[in-house]
């Protein structure tokens, strides 16, 4: 009998309400003693919000605060966006890591890649085998997606079975991996399910998902009509789409070349599990310009936009080995991740100026989803029969309208849930019953910021408004030695009037410094706080706008 102190909640630190950063907790027990495993670590791009940051990672301080009670970290698949934030969020909680073979091999390439990366405690697991951790039991369970090895979590506890579907589709001809076995869920449904944490990326899209063996055609029919070199972008982790790749190559008798460090280390990780069985190998990327026009094709990382990757160092013409001209073609093998469509238009432009071609799945079938359209979802909740079904991997639309379908489809309950919610799944009917704090980290370079740090505030600042430093040099007796240093970035030159910029705040500088008594020009802290105010208010008067003001003041 359970305990009615005993409670089992899901409690999201991300992913909900967001594509990307998933990392969702579980808890069972009393309060202030439960027990928690982490599902997922994961991260998301970076937006114009944020200048100057690589990648958003899931703020997990509230179980680091409790990590003496985090019993493990399942990871359901090997995509950046559950993976991740890894190797920066592992030192801070130390527990063991669940994953899959070619999950633990994908890591290890990478960790091996980043000088310091720490030697994580990873467990590998085979699917259909239970794993004990605390008052868990989690099975792994193989979906279909577009990455090896990918699977739905079965957590059994003493209040009952959970499933977490993670990203999953329906596939019956995947390229590469499993399917999602329509036995093994409805298993799941029999034995009872009393909530499905489930992906809700393409619920606003009708019917089912197309197989990913058909864009192996779809490709194929591109690369036929190419007259000169093809490009293809696409997710670097996206196996199924590489064994595709090389099968329209082949078909169209050209050879394979792989650009992107990224990209190389997935190939490696795929070919060494015997993921490209019968696949030719691949040439490196410094042929590419050496081979025929009519008879290569490009594997490219980059299909989001990220400037440093291969597509768009390329489109800038300063890639080291590799370049495209007029009546090459590039396909776009992808989707567009929600806030990455300026990035990646930048980068079509940029394209198109010099005359090569853009292919994307508006243009033909180069490109599949890895998620489940409104059928698969239909049949998902046919086979599980779920009491309550939770919808992740999503912004608030999709969150809504899976909630919608959910109920719609014969589900009894729908919690629409954001990230920080507590929700309880057992005893009772599921609600949501508390918030904690949830948040983003920054990873910059090569640390890790908290939202309330000031660095990205201020480049922020800094990109809107300019920067203005003065430097003023004041001897003990409160006297200015020489005129005051001053510089400008980010400002125009001049104002509406014609007036030099630089020149109104050297005369702002010079009307405080003016009026200041010699003892308060003594007070170095107040010198620097009555020229800033000066100056911002100076340039706002002519420009409309308050700029960043430093101000140092030397005593010689």
């Amino acid at each position: 009998m359970v305990d009615q102190t005993d409670e089992l909640v899901f409690l999201p630190l991300g992913g909900l309400g967001e594509i990307g950063m998933n990392a969702a907790l579980y808890g069972y027990g009393p309060e202030r003693t439960r027990r928690y495993v982490l599902v997922d670590c994961g991260v998301s791009f970076a937006g114009e919000d944020a200048p100057g940051v690589d990648l958003i990672l899931p703020d997990l301080g509230f179980i680091e605060k409790r990590k003496d009670r985090l019993d493990a970290i399942f990871i359901t698949h090997a995509h950046e966006d559950h993976i991740g934030a890894l190797i920066d969020m592992w030192p801070r909680l130390g527990v063991p890591v669940y994953m899959t073979r070619f999950a633990a091999s994908l890591l290890e390439a990478r960790r091996l890649g980043e000088p310091g990366a720490p030697k994580i405690d990873i467990r590998v697991v085979k699917p259909g085998v239970r794993t004990q951790a605390g008052p868990f039991s989690v099975e792994y369970v193989p979906v279909a997606h577009s990455i090896p090895e990918s699977n739905a979590l079965a957590i059994r506890t003493p209040a009952g079975l959970v499933v977490h579907t993670g990203d999953w589709k329906i596939d019956p001809t995947p390229t590469t991996g499993e399917i999602t076995d329509e036995t093994l869920f409805r298993a799941l449904g029999d034995e009872g399910v009393i909530a499905a944490i489930s992906d809700s990326t393409n619920v606003l899209r009708e019917g089912f998902s197309p197989s990913e063996s058909e864009v192996a055609d779809g490709l194929a029919a591109v690369i036929e009509k190419a007259p000169h070199r093809v490009a293809i972008t696409t997710f670097a982790s996206n196996v199924a789409r590489i064994r595709a790749v090389a099968m329209a190559a082949e078909r169209c008798g050209r050879q394979v070349v792989v650009v992107g460090r990224a990209m190389e280390r997935v190939v490696n990780v795929a070919r060494e599990l015997g993921y490209l069985d019968g696949v030719k190998p691949f040439l490196s990327g410094d042929v590419f310009d050496k081979l025929p026009r009519d008879k290569v094709v490009a594997i490219l990382t980059g299909s989001q936009g990220e400037p440093r990757a291969a597509l768009a160092r390329i489109a800038r013409e300063d890639h080291p080995f590799m370049s495209l001209a007029a009546g090459d073609q590039v396909v776009f093998s992808s989707r567009q991740i929600p806030g990455n469509e300026k990035a990646i238009g930048a980068i079509m432009n940029a394209l198109a100026e010099r005359g090569i071609g853009i292919v994307t799945a508006d243009d033909g079938l180069v490109h599949v989803s890895g998620h489940p359209r409104r059928g698969e979802m239909r049949k998902m909740y046919e086979w599980l029969r779920p009491a309550c079904v939770i919808p992740a991997h999503g912004e608030a639309v999709h969150l809504a309208e899976h909630a919608r379908f959910a109920r719609e489809n014969g589900v009894p309950k729908a919690i629409v849930a954001k990230n920080g919610a507590v929700v309880r799944l057992a005893p009772g009917t599921p609600e949501i019953v508390d918030h904690v704090k949830a948040g983003q980290l920054y990873k910059d370079g090569n640390i890790v910021l908290g939202e309330d740090e000031r660095a990205v505030p201020e480049r922020r600042k800094l990109a809107a408004a300019g920067i203005v430093t003065v430097a003023i040099a004041i001897d003990a007796r409160g006297e200015i030695q020489g005129d005051p240093a001053v510089d400008v970035m980010g400002l125009p030159l001049t104002t509406k009037g014609g007036e030099e910029l630089i020149e109104l705040v050297a005369d702002a500088i010079g009307r405080t410094l003016d009026g200041l008594h010699r003892n308060k020009r003594r007070d170095s802290d107040f010198v620097e706080t009555a020229v800033a105010r000066a100056v911002r208010s100076a340039v706002n008067g002519q420009w409309g706008k308050k700029p960043a003001c430093h101000v140092l003041v030397v005593e010689v």
